[in-house]
């Protein structure tokens, strides 16, 4: 126990230090939201790569599709590489830094607020925002209560308090340069630990190979196949496919993701960014993936509810009972860690949403800097509030659809806005009016997948394959709509925007060649 409670303190300090560090950079609005565009390459990749993968990823989704798809699921882990990181920076990356500043906006609303000259779809796009990250945030919470009730054997309710104690304060006090910091600190942190974690869980079988074979020894439901948890796409290979996607294009539609080009510095960041963050991303996710692709071999070890079926959250702490003091550290931090950068991520994207784009669109005068950092700083606390109250609820009584809010929450978001926003930055003849459209559509498809699931054809119950039916759908309605209301575009204000990519700037000859 002394281990641990050294562990944690130490952890907590360095966070909290970081925020009372960075807070003569959070003195402004653009210092407090993007750290004064100033973010260097590895802050910036650290920072993406931390604030996608949370204890959502470690506790619940690796334990639930390793479960259904065995080693197969590591495909999820490689899709967040190669799709959720490489090819988000390579297609978003420049782009959204250059018109961003172009069109001076600091947020996703705002972006959408100034690309079409609409308050109206500012406003829209911030309620969309603010309403589906909270129980976005309020999943966070729920990955950690197991693995904090085995290390310490306290109450859910107090890690809760804690954990939103001190991301409060270090966002509070340091703004978006203090999340940055502690979010590389906290990824060194993530890929230290699975990689311990990955190794010392195998060796408690016997080694990979041991596992391996011990798990293809395992028949999987409704298959016929032989060795089905080891096969190379595992047992059910299309509802596979909709995780990936959901959980790899989507985080190009997520506001907290997309934020974290608004802050960077330079090309160069761009280029060590995406090569950092995609392995960031094959490290950690991959291994969380495939270390749940083993979790049919500690059944024994897992909770059970009262109809027989598995409680998928138990999966993976299950299979870390009997672990040194050291490792189970090493794990709590590493859950700790990925849970508190996404949280920082999302009550900053939050805060900044709801203050800039609806309380300041509303007003006829505009706020005045101190007052906007002031309304920043309330609602970040008042966020994180909401969270914890909605996250404890959820954990002390038998409501269990806000834990399954997750995937509604990321699919309302992605299916909102990652077409409009992709095609916004590439071409010039999208409409608002195929933006408000889609945000209908993508939001709306969603919330019908909540309250009235039996609507839909049985594949599309699931709230991860209606999230993909989202997004896609979001690329057939932005074109067709936008043709259909070509009129209501001024062109002039258009050209002006897109002329921010037109701009010439020099750089040195082993970048580009000298034009002859």
């Amino acid at each position: 126990m002394l281990i641990k409670i050294s562990f944690l303190a130490v952890f907590v300090a360095i966070m909290v230090g970081v925020g009372f560090y960075c807070r003569r950079q959070a003195t402004d609005v653009n210092g407090f939201v993007l750290g004064g565009r100033s973010v260097g390459p590895w802050l910036t990749a650290f920072s993406y790569g931390t604030s996608y993968f949370s204890a959502v990823i470690f506790v619940g989704y690796a334990g639930q599709f390793g479960w259904k798809y065995g080693l197969a699921a590591t495909w999820i882990g490689i899709g967040n590489a190669l799709i959720g990181s490489l090819f988000a920076w390579s297609a978003l990356g420049r782009r959204t830094r250059v018109m961003s500043q172009h069109i001076s906006s600091k947020t996703m609303p705002e972006f959408f607020g100034n690309r079409y000259d609409s308050k109206g779809l500012k406003i829209f796009a911030s309620v969309l925002v603010f309403v589906f990250l909270i129980p976005y945030t309020a999943s966070l919470f729920n990955g950690l209560s197991r693995l904090f009730g085995m290390a310490f054997n306290v109450d859910y309710t107090v890690c809760v308090i804690a954990m939103a104690v001190v991301t409060g304060i270090y966002v509070v006090v340091g703004g978006y340069m203090a999340t940055a910091i502690n979010d590389l600190i906290q990824g060194v942190i993530m890929l230290v630990g699975i990689a311990a974690v990955v190794m010392a869980v195998l060796k408690t079988q016997g080694g990979f190979t041991a596992a391996v074979e011990a798990l293809s020894q395992i028949p999987a439901e409704n298959s016929a196949q032989q060795g089905a948890f080891t096969s190379f796409f595992g047992p059910d290979l299309f509802n596979l496919m909709g995780v990936v996607l959901l959980t790899s294009l989507g985080t190009l539609g997520l506001p907290q993701m997309i934020g974290k080009f608004y802050a960077i510095k330079d090309e160069k960041s761009i280029r060590t960014g995406t090569i950092v963050s995609t392995v960031f991303a094959l490290v950690v996710a991959g291994g969380c993936y495939f270390l749940g692709g083993f979790g049919r071999l500690f059944a024994d070890k897992a909770e059970y509810a009262a109809d027989g079926s598995i409680i998928y959250d138990s999966i993976v702490p299950g299979m870390l009972y009997g672990l040194s003091d050291v490792l189970i550290a090493i794990v709590v931090i590493l859950v700790l860690s990925a849970s508190i950068s996404t949280l920082s991520a999302l009550v900053l994207t939050s805060s900044s949403t709801i203050t800039l784009d609806f309380i300041s669109s509303l007003r006829k005068k505009d706020l005045k800097e101190k007052s906007k950092l002031s309304i920043m700083r309330v609602f970040v606390v008042l966020f994180i509030v909401i969270s914890a109250v909605i996250a404890i609820i959820q954990a002390k009584s038998a409501v269990t659809f806000i834990a399954q809010l997750m995937g509604i929450s990321w699919g309302a978001l992605a299916g909102s806005f990652l077409a409009p926003f992709l095609l916004s930055l590439y071409w010039k003849k999208v409409t608002k009016v195929a933006v408000g459209v889609n945000f209908v559509s993508g939001a709306g498809i969603m919330v019908l997948n909540m309250v009235a699931k039996d609507i839909f054809p049985s594949f599309l119950q699931s709230p991860l394959n209606a999230g993909v039916l989202a997004m896609l759908l979001g690329f057939v309605i932005v074109p067709v709509v936008s043709l259909l209301t070509q009129k209501t575009v001024d062109a002039n204000k258009v050209d002006k925007t897109f002329e921010c990519y037109d701009a010439e700037v020099k750089v040195k000859s082993k970048h580009m060649l000298e034009q002859k």
